[in-house]
């Protein structure tokens, strides 16, 4: 497996999307401002003993450079994560995924307009392209279904973070050369400095981790999984493929993500015409409903003044063909 790029960055993006999942179902049980500084203390705490060799060769290097680090570990560790739990307290996971769909094209355009990047035509289309896909699969292929969105707070929290993580991006390149274990966990000490006030304020205002088995399940999701395996894995990925070709691939997560969020927390796309395609997806749902574990069951449902994104990549077909019947 450890050769196969395109199965490393299925996992990968299967692991990123249920970060978003995990989040959403686990909102009454941990505060988000929690959920980010655990996931990282433990992922730091996981890492450092294969980390630290390389941190003590690379600490000239560090030192000379701890601007840049600085950035990039309160841009990506800090802020985005962060951004993305808060937002997730008041709107959907649907949601979060059609945000963070348009996040290859906001690199794109950051590159060229803050870092002089050559944009060429191909490279504008191809990103083009790609939005309108994933956008394409969310509405099942229903345009009507995008003219329906609306937002509320969380989803502006959502698309801040969206902004950071693309300006992170662009700023990658001019990371100092340094091994990536060393890179990482000096960014997760950083982005952990900056999270642990904001965790203090969240503790004085007396919200806290409720203890039980949901919770340590959620924390510890999201401190192995879309933390330390996803990013082993989409490095491997750059290895094996490129970067181009790797940041192409991962637009299939806010896909793997609207699945997730209709099997596990229950979210509903509303915005069907079509009579036919709105008993398919009524029908689909009762089926899925049948393997939604009781721990995603509950409150995690999609708001009117919320709803955007998708039923199921496996709904496209189907839905498109009842409407064309209509």
């Amino acid at each position: 497996m450890w050769s196969r790029a395109y199965v490393l960055l299925t996992f990968t993006a299967l692991f990123w999307a249920g970060n978003a999942i995990v989040a959403r179902a686990a909102r009454e049980l941990v505060p988000p401002v929690a959920l980010a500084f655990w996931r990282w203390t433990i992922a730091l705490a996981i890492i450092l003993p294969f980390a630290w060799g390389h941190l003590r060769r690379d600490a000239p290097v560090i030192r000379a450079n701890w601007k840049m680090l600085l950035v990039l570990g309160a841009l990506g560790i800090g802020a985005f994560n962060t951004l993305l739990y808060t937002g997730l307290q008041e709107t959907t996971a649907l949601n979060a995924m059609l945000l963070q769909s348009g996040q290859p094209a906001l690199i794109l355009f950051l590159g060229a307009i803050f870092m002089g990047d050559r944009t060429t035509l191909r490279q504008i289309v191809g990103a083009a392209i790609a939005l309108t896909g994933v956008l394409w699969i969310i509405a099942r292929g229903n345009v009507d279904v995008l003219g329906t969105l609306s937002f509320n707070e969380g989803d502006l929290v959502i698309g801040l973070a969206v902004c950071f993580w693309a300006i992170y991006a662009v700023m990658l390149r001019h990371r100092p050369t340094i091994h990536p274990l060393s890179l990482f966990a000096v960014t997760l000490v950083i982005g952990i400095a900056e999270i642990a006030p904001f965790y203090a304020l969240e503790l004085s205002s007396d919200r806290h981790i409720v203890l039980q088995q949901e919770s340590l399940l959620a924390i510890g999701y999201v401190s192995i999984f879309p933390s330390i395996l996803a990013y082993l894995f989409f490095n491997r990925g750059v290895e094996l493929i490129g970067s181009a070709g790797t940041g192409m691939y991962m637009n299939i997560m806010p896909i793997m993500g609207a699945g997730l969020a209709i099997v596990f927390l229950g979210e509903h796309l509303r915005g069907l015409r079509s009579r036919k395609g709105r008993s398919i997806v009524v029908a689909f749902d009762q089926i899925l409903s049948n393997f939604r574990p009781d721990f995603f069951e509950g409150p995690a449902q999609a708001t009117d003044d919320g709803i955007v994104a998708a039923h199921s990549m496996f709904c496209l077909r189907k839905v498109d063909d009842t409407q064309n019947a209509d």
